[in-house]
């Protein structure tokens, strides 16, 4: 549920942080009836900023299998047990 809070609402910072946990969102902060700021829970902000990368990843990873840049699983897994089962095993 989108929560609209004026600038003057501010003021209370423990009821703002209590509303960003319970929306489970971004609160949008009015100035003068004009859109001016967005607060939102730290969770929510590293979830936004995970999801991000995860779509970022996803769209490089689309648009190298587009241009045939791929690589058989066996043997990337290989090359990683390798390189790492050193790092790993004493």
């Amino acid at each position: 549920m989108m929560q609209i809070v004026p600038i003057r609402d501010l003021k209370d910072t423990n009821r703002i942080s209590a509303l960003t946990k319970e929306t489970r969102g971004p609160v949008f902060v009015t100035k003068n009836g004009y859109e001016d700021m967005v607060i939102m829970s730290m969770y929510e902000y590293k979830k936004t900023l995970w999801l991000n990368y995860v779509r970022e990843a996803l769209r490089e990873g689309e648009e190298a299998i587009a241009r045939g840049e791929t690589r058989d699983g066996k043997t990337v897994m290989k090359e990683l047990i390798a390189r790492y089962e050193k790092k790993v095993r004493p």
